[in-house]
C-alpha cells in the first residue's frame, strides 16, 4: 500500500539524505583512497570524495521525491538540471560539514533520536517505516541525514546567528516602515445553532421570538460540537469561517439574530455577541514580532554570506565525464520495510 509522505520525507531526499548525509557518509573518504578515482567518484571538496555510487543513489531518491509530488517521472531532458542541482548541493553541505568539524561542533545521540522523534510523531504507529521505504530509506540513514541536519544548525546558531543582532531604532524604523503589515482585522464573536431541516430551524425561530435564550437552544438542539458551550464560536476574522458564515454575521450588530442560512452543514441560526473593528496595531503590542521577523532576515542574509565565503575557499573538483555519464534509473519504489 502506498501511503502519503509527511513534506519532510517527500524531500527526504533533498532536505535530508541529499542535502546532509551523504555528506557525512562520505566524511573522511579520500581520493587516495579509491583506486580509480576518476571512474568512480563525480567530485571532490577538499579532497572528499562524492561517489558516483552514492550520487546516483541521491538522484534516484529525488526521483522519487518528485514523482510523488508530481505523479511523473523527469523527462531524460530534466535528468541533466537534477544532477547539477543535487551536486552542487552536496558540495556546498560537505563545505559546511567540514567547517563544522573544524569547530569541533557535534550532536548527540539523544538529540538526534529526538529530531527523528519529531519526524515520525506525524505518523500512525508502525507507518513511519513504510513511508521512510516508500522513500528508499532506512532508519540508520534517515539518522544519518538528521545528525547532520543538527550539525549544520549549531554551525549556524554558534558561527552565524550569535554575531547577528538589531538594535531598537532599527526595530522602531522596520516598524514604521511597515505599519500598514501591523494590523489586527475586524472580529466578531458569534454563536450558532445547527439543525437538520428548514422546519426545525422556523420552530426555533419562533422559540427565540418567544424569549427563549439562543444559548439554552443551543445547548439542546444544535448539531454542532460547540453546543456544549451554548453555540459560541468565539472571535474570529473575515476569511476563518465559510464565506456563507461571514457574509451573515458580518453584517449583524451585536445581539441579532440571523434569519435561516443554509450550508452544507445544514440550517442555521446565527447570533452576533460582540464585535471588535479593525485597528492598527501599537509598537509595543508587536515588537516581538518584528524583532523575530526582522532578526530571521538578516541572519538569512549573513548565512548566505558565510556559505559564500566558505565556497570561495574551498578546493572543488568535478569529474565532468563521469558526471555526464550518469543518466539516472528508473524510479522504482517498494514496499519493504528497512
Amino acid at each position: 500500500m502506498t501511503l502519503p509522505l509527511h513534506p519532510a520525507l517527500l524531500r527526504a531526499p533533498r532536505l535530508l539524505a541529499t542535502t546532509l548525509a551523504l555528506a557525512v557518509g562520505l566524511a573522511g573518504c579520500t581520493q587516495k583512497d579509491k583506486e580509480e578515482p576518476d571512474a568512480l567518484a563525480v567530485a571532490t571538496v577538499n579532497g572528499e570524495v562524492i561517489s558516483r555510487a552514492d550520487f546516483e543513489r541521491e538522484l534516484e531518491r529525488e526521483f522519487i521525491a518528485t514523482s510523488s509530488e508530481s505523479g511523473q517521472q523527469p523527462s531524460p531532458e530534466e535528468v541533466e538540471p537534477y544532477k547539477r542541482a543535487l551536486l552542487d548541493t552536496l558540495i556546498a553541505r560537505t563545505v559546511l560539514l567540514q567547517e563544522a568539524r573544524a569547530h569541533n561542533i557535534t550532536v548527540t545521540p539523544d538529540e538526534v533520536d529526538r529530531g527523528v522523534l519529531r519526524l515520525s510523531s506525524d505518523y500512525p504507529a508502525g507507518n513511519f517505516n513504510d513511508v521512510l521505504a516508500e522513500g528508499q530509506l532506512s532508519m540508520a540513514e534517515l539518522k544519518k541525514n538528521e545528525a547532520a541536519r543538527l550539525t549544520i544548525e549549531k554551525l549556524f546558531t554558534n558561527e552565524v546567528y550569535t554575531r547577528v543582532a538589531v538594535t531598537e531604532e532599527e526595530l522602531r524604523d522596520t516598524y514604521a516602515q511597515h505599519e500598514a503589515e501591523y494590523s489586527s482585522p475586524e472580529q466578531v464573536r458569534a454563536a450558532q445553532i445547527v439543525v437538520k431541516t428548514m422546519e426545525e430551524a422556523r420552530r426555533l425561530q419562533v422559540q427565540l421570538k418567544a424569549g427563549k435564550k439562543f444559548a439554552d437552544l443551543a445547548r439542546k438542539y444544535s448539531l454542532s460540537a460547540d453546543a456544549k458551550v451554548g453555540g459560541d464560536l468565539g472571535f474570529f476574522p473575515r476569511g476563518q469561517m465559510p464565506p456563507a458564515f461571514d457574509e451573515v454575521v458580518f453584517s449583524l450588530a451585536p445581539g441579532q439574530v440571523s434569519d435561516v442560512v443554509e450550508t452544507e452543514y445544514g440550517y442555521h441560526l446565527f447570533r452576533v455577541l460582540e464585535k471588535k473593528p479593525g485597528r492598527k496595531l501599537e509598537f509595543v503590542e508587536v515588537r516581538a514580532q518584528v524583532e523575530a521577523k526582522l532578526l530571521a532576515q538578516r541572519r538569512a542574509e549573513a548565512q548566505a554570506k558565510y556559505e559564500q565565503e566558505l565556497r570561495s575557499k574551498a578546493q572543488v573538483w568535478v569529474n565532468e565525464p563521469t558526471l555526464q555519464a550518469i543518466r539516472g534509473r528508473p524510479v522504482t519504489q517498494t514496499t519493504t520495510r528497512p
